[in-house]
């Protein structure tokens, strides 16, 4: 029988991952630790392997083309599966690795229910329950021990949690299509001055200050806020022309298309959120699996 040797190997999977959530061979760098050249290098080495253009470079970034899409989603699944063939060589016990994960922004919940019923499929070793009640708090949660693993955006664990980059999501801005902004091709940064924000009741402290941070640097702008407890209600405040919905792209595309409501991003800068896995120590085998698993799952955002 004839042995089939695949062409690409891990470093190539984990170059692809990297890039598809980054968008950029310098921040693809820097989660891999190695310089852009290599990163370029790397990219080009894995396309000759294939015979096939895994990305295009736009306006916003990096895009995985068709094929380069079709080894984003299967990459993840095959990097978790080897994780967990190691483990299961390494610690060959009966007993299912369990852990107990948080996540710092509540976006997470729209399609971490279904990746994880996909996981149990490929993975019934690893166990993985979703602690709720400690979304609010995540990091006090992980240095109690009441929680394993947290997947978050801007708050900082102690240097005695584990921690590593996973992929990014961009914040947008949804108005209604009658909305003045609506006509705009994107929102400057005085025109949200002039508008009343609508945000979640969930939304973190340190995810607001963020925000601030990154759109008005030091300023702190005196604005009006309406804060709702669902998306639905955020999303049919925005319709009503009340104001601009502050969302996640992952929350605001569904909604994209409906004819009433317009996403826009800010004008110059996209509103990039870096996404981070923190873990125990004594769970670090079980994370980086869990990690991989979810590195391919995770929505990608639109061109």
């Amino acid at each position: 029988m004839e042995r089939i040797s695949p062409r690409l190997d891990v470093r190539d999977l984990e170059l692809v991952l990297a890039l598809a959530s980054s968008r950029s061979t310098v921040r693809a760098a820097a989660t891999l630790h190695v310089t852009q050249s290599a990163v370029s290098r790397g990219l080009l080495v894995a396309e000759d392997k294939l015979g096939a253009r895994l990305f295009d470079r736009t306006p916003r970034g990096l895009v995985p083309t068709p094929a380069g899409e079709r080894l984003v989603g299967g990459a993840g699944r095959l990097l978790a599966q080897l994780a967990a063939l190691e483990s299961d060589v390494v610690t060959p016990a009966e007993e299912p690795a369990r852990i107990r994960l948080a996540c710092e922004c509540y976006t997470a919940y729209r399609w971490l229910p279904s990746t994880l019923v996909a996981l149990r499929q490929t993975m019934p070793r690893l166990e993985v329950s979703l602690a709720f009640e400690h979304s609010g708090a995540p990091v006090a949660a992980l240095t109690s021990g009441a929680i394993d693993v947290a997947l978050l955006t801007t708050a900082r664990p102690p240097a005695s949690i584990v921690q590593r980059e996973l992929f990014s999501d961009e914040i947008v801005f949804v108005v209604a299509r009658n909305h003045p902004l609506a006509s705009q091709k994107a929102i400057d940064r005085s025109a949200l001055l002039a508008h009343p924000w609508i945000v979640s009741t969930q939304t973190p402290d340190a995810e607001r200050r963020w925000f601030v941070q990154r759109v008005f640097g030091r300023s702190r702008p005196r604005v009006d806020v309406l804060r709702f407890p669902l998306t639905e209600a955020i999303v049919d405040a925005a319709r009503a022309g009340m104001g601009i919905a502050i969302l996640s792209e992952w929350m605001a595309s569904p909604y994209a298309g409906d004819g009433e409501l317009v996403v826009r991003r800010l004008r110059g800068r996209a509103l990039r959120r870096p996404w981070r896995i923190a873990f125990q120590r004594d769970v670090e085998r079980s994370a980086r699996t869990f990690a991989a698993a979810i590195e391919s799952a995770a929505p990608r955002l639109a061109g």
